[in-house]
C-alpha cells in the first residue's frame, strides 16, 4: 500500500473520530428542535458527563445506587419538566421532557429510572389527579428532591394484568386501612412517599399517596439484580396502614388513573432509550476506529462498517420515531398506543444496538472499560418494565384490529 493511500486513510480516520458526536443526528433532527431543547440537551448532557459518567460503572459494580444523584437530578430540572413551573416544574414541553431523558439514558438507564419514576410516576399522578392541597404539599418539594418518591401499580402475582391487583383499602371513618404488597419498585427503599394504587371494598382502583412513616408500612431491597444495578428496586409492605382519605387521589377512580401514568413513563423511556444506543454506537465506532487487526482499523472491513451502518439506520428511525410523537404529544393527541408503539420499537433498537457494540468490542465489550455490557444489561430490563415487549405488541395489535387479545 502507498504512502499517498495510508495518508489518505489516516485522513478518514481522523475525520470519522471529528464527526462521530454529529453522526448521531444523521438526519439532522436537531434541525426541527427548538432552542430551549437544545439547552436542554447540552446541560443535561454536560452534567451527566460530568457527575454520571465518571462514577457509573463503579456502582454499577457494587449494584449500588447513587442517590446523591437525586438532588443533582433536581438542580438540572430533570424532575417533572413538563409541568407547570407553579407546581416547581420546568414549564417546558414534551419534547424538551424527551430529551432530557435521553441524555440521562446516555450515561445509565438506572438514572433515567431515578428521574422518570419520580417525575412521571409520582408528579405527574399528583398534579392530574391530586387536590390543590396535595399538589401544594408535595409538588414543589418533590421537585427540589425534598422528598423522593416510587409508585406502587405491579403486585407479585400481578404485572401484566395490574387491574388484578389484590391490594386493597377499607373504610374506617376520616381514613383507609390499607392491606397488600407491591414488587419490583424503583426507588421504593428510599422513598420518603408512594403513589398507591388499591381497590375499595366495590372493586374500584383508587390511588393514594401513602407516606413513609405511617405504621405498618414498609419498603425492603431486592437485592441479586444483574440487571438495573444502579438503581434501586424494592417492594411496598402494608399492613393495616391507616391511610387519611385526605391523601386519596381525588380526580380519578379506575384504571384510568395508573394507565395514564404509565403512558407517560413510557413515552420517557421511547427518548431515553435512544440515549442508551447512542453512547453504545459511539463507543462501538470510536473502538472500530483504533482496534487495529490485519494492520488497519477494524473499522475498515465490511462487516464491521454493516454493523454501524445499521446501528446508526436504526438510531435515526427512532429519532423520527420519539420526534413525532412528542411533536403529537405537545398537541395533546399521541394515544397510548401509539406510545407503546415507540415504547416497544426503541427500546427493542437500543438492545440489538447494545448487542452488535458488544460484537464490535470483542473480549473488552464484557469489560467496564466500556459501557456496553452495562447498557446490555439494564436494556434487559427496561424491555419488560413499563409493559412488556410482548404486551406492547398486543397493544398495537388491538388498536389496529378492534379485537381484544388479552381476554
Amino acid at each position: 500500500m502507498s504512502s499517498n493511500t495510508n495518508g489518505a486513510q489516516s485522513a478518514i480516520v481522523k475525520k470519522a473520530k471529528e464527526d462521530r458526536f454529529q453522526g448521531h443526528d444523521y438526519y439532522n433532527i436537531d434541525e426541527l428542535l427548538e432552542d430551549d431543547h437544545l439547552l436542554a440537551r447540552d446541560a443535561v448532557r454536560s452534567w451527566v458527563k460530568q457527575e454520571v459518567s465518571p462514577i457509573i460503572e463503579e456502582y454499577a459494580e457494587r449494584a449500588e445506587c447513587p442517590t446523591h444523584l437525586f438532588q443533582g437530578l433536581a438542580e438540572i430540572g430533570a424532575f417533572g419538566p413538563s409541568l407547570p413551573a407553579e407546581y416547581g416544574g420546568g414549564g417546558m414541553d414534551e419534547i424538551a421532557y424527551g430529551i432530557i431523558m435521553q441524555e440521562l439514558e446516555r450515561g445509565d438507564s438506572g438514572v433515567r429510572s431515578m428521574a422518570s419514576v419520580q417525575g412521571s410516576l409520582v408528579m405527574y399522578p399528583i398534579f392530574r389527579f391530586g387536590s390543590e392541597e396535595q399538589k401544594r404539599k408535595y409538588l414543589p418539594k418533590l421537585a427540589q428532591a425534598g422528598l423522593i418518591g416510587c409508585f406502587g401499580l405491579t403486585e407479585p402475582d400481578h404485572g401484566s394484568n395490574p387491574s388484578g391487583m389484590v391490594t386493597n383499602i377499607k373504610d374506617d371513618g376520616d381514613a383507609y386501612i390499607l392491606n397488600g404488597a407491591k414488587m419490583w419498585i424503583t426507588n421504593s427503599p428510599v422513598a420518603d412517599i408512594a403513589v398507591v394504587w388499591a381497590k375499595d371494598e366495590e372493586g374500584i382502583v383508587r390511588g393514594m399517596i401513602v407516606e413513609k412513616d405511617m405504621k405498618g408500612f414498609s419498603a425492603p431491597e431486592i437485592h441479586g439484580k444483574w440487571s438495573l444495578r444502579a438503581s434501586i428496586t424494592g417492594e411496598l409492605v402494608f399492613e393495616d396502614v391507616r391511610v387519611p382519605k385526605k391523601n386519596v387521589l381525588p380526580e380519578v377512580k379506575g384504571m384510568k388513573g395508573p394507565l395514564s401514568c404509565l403512558s407517560k413513563a413510557r413515552y420517557g423511556i421511547a427518548w431515553g432509550v435512544i440515549g442508551a444506543a447512542m453512547d453504545c454506537y459511539d463507543s462501538a465506532l470510536r473502538y472500530s476506529l483504533e482496534r487495529q487487526q490485519f494492520g488497519r482499523p477494524i473499522g475498515g472491513f465490511q462487516l464491521t462498517q454493516k454493523k454501524l451502518a445499521e446501528m446508526i439506520t436504526e438510531i435515526t428511525k427512532a429519532q423520527l420515531l420519539a420526534w413525532r410523537l412528542g411533536a403529537l404529544a405537545n398537541q395533546g393527541k399521541a394515544s397510548p398506543a401509539q406510545i407503546s408503539m415507540a415504547k416497544r420499537n426503541n427500546v427493542q433498537m437500543a438492545l440489538e444496538i447494545a448487542r452488535e457494540a458488544r460484537q464490535i468490542h470483542g473480549g473488552m465489550g464484557i469489560t467496564n472499560e466500556y459501557p456496553v455490557m452495562r447498557h446490555l444489561m439494564n436494556l434487559e430490563t427496561v424491555l419488560t418494565y413499563e409493559g412488556t415487549h410482548d404486551i406492547h405488541l398486543l397493544i398495537t395489535g388491538m388498536d389496529v384490529t378492534g379485537l381484544n387479545a388479552f381476554e
